[in-house]
């Protein structure tokens, strides 16, 4: 991979990353147009990493949030470990809620499957348009949150579930995730900050993975140009994310998922008459 094409796919994962049109789709997509080489070790690490750069915009813009103790008083008789649970409540939603995508991730990841998907933009395709025509509804489907209602053990546990069906690129987490919790009767205001907030600790776990894997399969991809790529993307794809996050949740808040979906079937459409009538995506040879 070259400057050029680690900047666009960097850019496209910061504006994809927490919209619901799969940002690991568009970078797929974006990969091809670009010419840039599938199957390789370090493509695919590179596709996941850059993610975790996208996602550490949720601790810089929410760092009141995500960084805080619950110091109210825990209720009169709790044990050492409820006590703990009330302290560290925060953390303790997110580790419950991480939990089904960590299981599920290993064994997509071990069984070769998530390479396989990877590597597929016909998947990707079918999904964005799937997916699209599931969004023109869901409004009418989930919307029925209140803001009395909060992220409990039950609800994070459920959110996770639906956050492995993201495992498929051309799902979107954030679409996943976001649903999920509109169908635990959360807002969508408070969906999508949940989501946000989910996304640190699955993406650091998948990107942390990704490292281990290719430091031990083959050290010889840790090229200075290769490190230099990473850190690139990383970088971009964290400023374009932390300017994208808060138009996308006053954006959902206000118009809901209708938009998002009118552009999945666009975009997943053309992708599919293309490859069904046997044109390339690559925009380089």
């Amino acid at each position: 991979m070259d400057w050029i094409q680690t900047i666009i796919i960097a850019i496209v994962e910061g504006l994809t990353e927490f919209l619901p049109v799969s940002s690991t789709g568009h970078m797929i997509i974006a990969q091809n147009m670009l010419g840039v080489p599938q199957g390789d070790a370090f493509v695919h690490a590179f596709t996941f990493i850059i993610q975790f750069g996208a996602i550490l915009s949720v601790v810089c813009l929410y760092w009141r949030r995500f960084f805080r103790l619950d110091n109210t008083p825990a209720p009169a008789g709790s044990s050492l470990l409820q006590r703990l649970k009330h302290r560290f409540h925060f953390y303790w939603i997110l580790f419950v809620g991480v939990l089904p995508a960590v299981i599920i991730g290993l064994l997509a990841k071990k069984s070769g499957l998530l390479d396989w998907l990877l590597d597929s933009v016909l998947v990707v395709a079918i999904m964005l348009v799937a997916g699209g025509v599931f969004m023109l509804f869901c409004d009418r489907l989930f919307n029925k949150g209140s803001e009395r209602n909060e992220v409990t053990e039950r609800r994070a546990l459920r959110i996770g579930l639906y956050q492995c069906i993201s495992v498929i690129p051309g799902v979107s987490r954030s679409m996943a995730t976001i649903v999920g919790g509109m169908t635990q009767g959360l807002t969508r205001q408070r969906a999508a900050e949940f989501s946000f907030f989910l996304a640190v600790p699955t993406m650091a776990g998948a990107t942390l993975l990704d490292l281990l894997d290719l430091l031990k399969e083959d050290a010889s991809w840790a090229t200075p140009h290769n490190l230099t790529m990473l850190l690139l993307g990383c970088v971009v794809a964290f400023v374009v994310a932390l300017l994208a996050m808060k138009w996308f949740v006053a954006f959902l808040t206000k118009y809901g998922f209708k938009a998002f979906g009118i552009y999945r079937i666009i975009v997943g459409g053309i992708i599919l008459v293309l490859l069904l009538t046997g044109h390339s995506l690559a925009m380089v040879d």
